[in-house]
């Protein structure tokens, strides 16, 4: 082999590479399970008669102090020097949330905010339907935002220009005579700029949750965002920090005397109005708890407005239903009944309140026990215009102290000029009509105080409203990011446990270990000596794989590591091509070094092919994928690479080191040497019969789409749950599906998975709203409609943190998304094999043969999701990862068919004249070993992952086991046979036209002494 110094030289320095790399994850390891065991001991000598809640909590606290302390510390030494473990923790793999537990969101960035600013809020019909229009069709479009939206908007105004709306807010950048494409033009680039805003202002409210490897990926074409944040649980501060747009507003607030006579009349209309729209609320959870007072330059609360007693009882009355608690002296609504509320607000209270109201929640004040109430404060403002007197723009400087005689954490905010101008009149009015301010932010009054000594001048203002320490830095810190024009809402959202991601990584290496035991003992068995060189490629395969992954940064999945076990399978399989090839030249009876260089210079066109073939599948699944399934893209790319370095070049190195030393290898075993020997089984004459398996296949994949199938909530919209109970629920399925009803007002989706005390229940409940609280109505919905099944007397908060293991929340909106791009993934892989196919044979059967093989491998996994997702025990649904199991399915049943293609290719070069039938006869029988080896490792090692992989992969691996039979059956019944009743009796294959030249026959097939 030529050039054996440089891949000697490329592996060596691939061996150290990958090491090294490796080497921070078990410094980093090794250093927190010191500092575990100092926190352990901190817990065990000063909370020995704690309660297991108490120890815990110091246990985090105590080990987050020690890991912060000794960030600075060398923990590790490289090329630029000593290492601290900080920096080593950043350098070590990464882990995503699936096996760290954690956060996963995908953000919609809003652009028809930005077109809405730079029309300057225009109120004009036509402009406003166009946006909506844009919104909705975005969904199932792959057009951009901005193209969507001057469709709608020419097709609604006959084709008026585009400047006159925008040049009066943009006088520096369009002019009211600029043509549309002018005007097109500034509006993406305004659009690109708001997209790349949003990013850079997400990535800095990302670095402030501590979470020691965030991984955030923009996706400018989708305008989508996503943001993985490891081993972070605390859901709701993240909602809170990533969708808020620090779009800050000061507001004046109607006072509560001021607002007596129209909460009288708002009771009256509710009652009106739920009397027919009757409104299902939990009016027994309502919380009196009480809370400080808002601390700002001084605070001057009113009574709240008192339910009229003497109402008849049978009425329903707004002040029984909802507001039962006074918070700070407001009108309060349990957090749990907002979302029934907003129906009162949009339906009710904007009717009878004066036209210039605004009804606001406040942050849940801090009570004189520590924690923030459960209820949220109601205030009132008064737009007066449809611009807030002052605007967030205006703020030049935020951050968080400590009020000087409470000790409590405030905000401390400075404006510019103008802000200061007009805070100073603001504070005029307050102080003279002893009216308060409303600080908002996007929305939510964050605090409302009242100036008591005058205006403000000058612009320095604290912000109090009893605030904890993590509220004030958080909020500082949106302030500090500045105003959005294109804000991001979260259209996709996911939450492991920690318990769960401890079960999906012993799951997968499992897999692993066994995988590898498994296939190393196949090769030695059926290959002999040889079996140690395809190992040793094996090793090193795994090795350059992982060590490239975490070079490259990139975050190791559950399907990540479903990737690694794939690619056990499929690493060997060049090296089964290659030794077949040797195995038949042997056969022939040429020498071994002659039987080694013919093996690897035959195989190296059908390996190239089969694994362009798998790579272009992994590349088109990798460009559409999200989220996990990105990573097993990833992973399947890289080890795909590296197998053809190790199978081919490196295998071959370590073959040549052993001739050069004298010694041959062996490739026959006892075994091997009596399987196919002589095959000649005539798959052609039979051809007929599979026709006729693939009409029903073609039948049944049709009747399939009729009868269903289950998708899954990245698919269809919705929530999803991992709950454990603490005694066995599989056969109570029917009467928590009962219950949930009654809860959910639907019948949710129930599947039992893992064990049979853990269940994925699935729900749209609520899912077309949106707002702050929803998921805490829905997860409220579902403990109630959980709560016969569950300890007595829990409480929302024990059922969040111990019971859900996981959820996911994905908005209609992307699950259209997904859709679309799932189905056009499958369609240009298709499209771009049978391309390749026809480029590579230059002969259109092959191609056509091609995509009936595939459409049969599709359409049988299809129907088997469909018919049997009632039948087997764990789920079957429709989802990324059936997609990603869909498109290796094809990449690997690809990898069968074109080699048995080239060796048609090649006989039919060999064998002129020969009756098609023959030809193919003998180039299966001749593949059928290396057919067969290559399926069944395959096989074995995604039995085992099935098995023992876990239930984040189960269903990828059922469907990988599925394809692979037929992957196997399809490129020996149905591809080749095709090119037999294809094309009359033209022959198989330009080779006699082509440019190559036919090679000549060998002399009769007999050994030669």
């Amino acid at each position: 082999m030529q050039l054996k110094g440089l891949v000697r030289f490329f592996t060596i320095l691939l061996i150290l590479y990958s090491i090294y790399e490796l080497s921070f994850t078990w410094v980093v390891r090794s250093h927190e399970r010191k500092m575990e065991a100092k926190a352990k001991q901190f817990v065990d000598r000063n909370y020995a008669t704690a309660d297991s809640a108490t120890k815990a909590q110091a246990y985090d606290a105590r080990l987050k102090r020690l890991l912060d302390s000794t960030k600075d510390e060398t923990v590790h030494y490289g090329f630029t020097g000593a290492i601290s473990y900080d920096k080593a923790k950043r350098e070590e793999l990464n882990l995503g949330l699936d096996l760290k537990g954690g956060i996963n969101v995908t953000m919609e960035v809003d652009l028809s905010g930005l077109l809405r600013t730079m029309a300057n809020n225009s109120k004009d019909p036509n402009f406003l339907k166009a946006i909506e229009n844009a919104n909705v069709k975005k969904a199932n479009s792959e057009a951009d935002f901005i193209s969507l939206f001057v469709s709608e908007y020419k097709a609604l105004t006959n084709n008026a220009p585009l400047a006159p709306l925008f040049s009066a807010a943009n006088p520096d950048r369009i002019k009211p005579r600029d043509s549309d494409d002018k005007v097109i033009s500034e509006l993406r680039a305004s659009a690109d700029q708001a997209f790349d805003n949003t990013y850079r202002i997400l990535r800095t409210r990302i670095d402030q949750f501590g979470v020691a490897q965030p991984n955030i990926n923009p996706d400018k074409d989708r305008d989508v965002i996503t943001v993985e944040l490891p081993g972070l649980q605390d859901r709701e501060r993240v909602r809170k920090n990533l969708q808020s747009s620090a779009n800050l507003q000061f507001w004046e607030v109607y006072k509560p005397e001021e607002l007596a006579s129209y909460w009288e009349a708002a009771d009256v209309a509710y009652n009106a109005y739920v009397t027919n729209t009757p409104i299902v609320t939990d009016t027994a959870s309502a919380v009196a708890d009480t809370a400080s007072g808002a601390a700002g330059d001084t605070v001057n609360t009113a009574a709240s407005p008192k339910a009229d007693t003497s109402k008849n009882a049978q009425q329903r009355s707004l002040f029984r239903d909802y507001i039962k608690t006074a918070v700070a002296g407001l009108p309060a609504v349990a957090i749990k009944d907002t979302g029934a509320f907003n129906d009162v607000i949009q339906n009710v209270l904007v009717k009878t309140f004066p036209p210039d109201a605004k009804i606001l929640y406040g942050v849940p004040p801090i009570g004189d026990d520590g924690k923030p109430s459960k209820s949220l404060p109601i205030y009132v403002i008064r737009t007066k215009g449809q611009k807030a007197p002052i605007e967030g723009e205006v703020v030049t400087r935020a951050e968080q102290q400590y009020d000087q005689v409470t000790g409590r954490p405030t905000v401390s905010m400075s404006m510019n000029a103008t802000g200061s101008f007009k805070w100073e009149k603001l504070t005029a009015l307050s102080y003279q009509e002893k009216r308060p301010i409303a600080v908002v932010l996007d929305d939510y009054v964050y605090s409302a105080p009242v100036a008591n000594n005058g205006a403000i001048s000058g612009g320095q203002t604290e912000i109090s409203g009893g605030f904890t320490l993590e509220e004030a830095q958080d909020l500082a810190n949106i302030l500090k990011s500045g105003r959005l024009s294109a804000p991001a809402k979260i259209v996709q959202e996911q939450v492991v446990g920690p318990t769960l991601g401890e079960d999906a990584i012993r799951g997968g290496i499992t897999a692993f270990a066994l995988s590898f035991i498994v296939i190393f003992l196949l090769m030695l068995v059926y290959y002999n000596t040889s079996g140690w060189v395809a190992n040793i490629a094996l090793i090193l395969n795994l090795l350059f794989t992982i060590g490239v992954l975490t070079g490259l940064g990139a975050t190791l999945t559950a399907p990540g590591i479903a990737g690694l076990v794939l690619t056990i399978g499929m690493a060997v399989d060049t090296n089964v091509i290659i030794y077949e090839r040797i195995k038949e030249e042997l056969t022939k009876g040429k020498s071994y070094v002659a039987a080694v260089n013919e093996g690897y210079k035959r195989s190296l066109p059908p390996v190239l092919d089969a694994h362009v073939t798998t790579l272009l599948t992994a590349i088109i699944l990798f460009s559409f994928g999200l989220g996990p399934v990105k990573g097993f893209a990833t992973t399947q790319i890289i080890g795909i690479l590296l197998s053809l370095f190790c199978g081919i070049l490196v295998s071959r190195w370590v073959t040549d080191w052993f001739t050069s030393k004298k010694r041959h290898l062996e490739y026959f075993t006892p075994v091997s040497r009596r399987i196919f020997k002589h095959a000649s089984y005539k798959f052609i004459e039979y051809r007929k019969v599979a026709y006729g398996i693939s009409f029903i296949v073609l039948a049944l994949g049709i009747a399939a789409i009729f009868n269903g199938f289950d998708q899954g909530v990245e698919f269809k919209g919705g929530r999803s749950f991992v709950v454990a109970f603490d005694q066995r629920v599989d056969n109570k399925i029917e009467a928590i599906r009962e219950d949930l009803t009654k809860s959910f007002g639907e019948a949710p989706v129930i599947k039992t998975i893992g064990n049979n005390r853990q269940l994925d229940i699935t729900t749209s409940h609520m899912i077309e709203k949106s707002g702050e609280n929803v998921g805490v109505e829905v997860r409220t919905a579902l403990m109630q409609g959980l709560k016969n099944y569950l300890p007595a007397g829990i409480s929302y908060e024990q059922f969040d943190d111990k019971y859900i293991k996981a959820s996911t929340t994905v908005l209609p909106t992307i699950s259209d998304e997904l859709k679309r791009d799932a189905k056009w993934a499958t369609f240009w892989s298709v499209l771009i094999i049978a391309l390749y196919i026809f480029i590579r044979f230059r002969d259109w059967r092959y191609s056509l043969g091609t995509i009936v093989a595939l459409a049969h491998d599709v359409l049988v996994t299809l129907a088997v999701f469909s018919f049997a997702r009632e039948i087997v025990p764990f789920p079957l649904e429709l989802d990324q990862h059936f997609i990603a199991a869909i498109l290796t399915v094809i990449g690997f049943s690809m990898n069968d068919t074109v080699i048995v293609f080239d060796r048609i290719r090649e006989y039919t070069r060999q064998m002129v004249g020969a009756p098609k039938e023959v030809i193919i006869n003998k180039a299966i029988n001749e593949t059928l070993s290396r057919t067969i080896m290559t399926s069944l490792t395959v096989f074995l090692t995604i039995l085992i992952l099935f098995l023992v992989g876990g239930e984040v992969t189960k269903g990828f691996a059922f469907a990988m086991l599925i394809g692979v039979l037929t992957g196997t059956y399809s490129s020996i019944f149905v591809a080749a046979p095709i090119l037999v009743d294809l094309g009359g009796k033209k022959g198989l294959g330009p080779a006699s036209s082509s440019s190559e030249k036919p090679e000549p026959r060998n002399k009769p097939e007999v050994a030669q002494h």
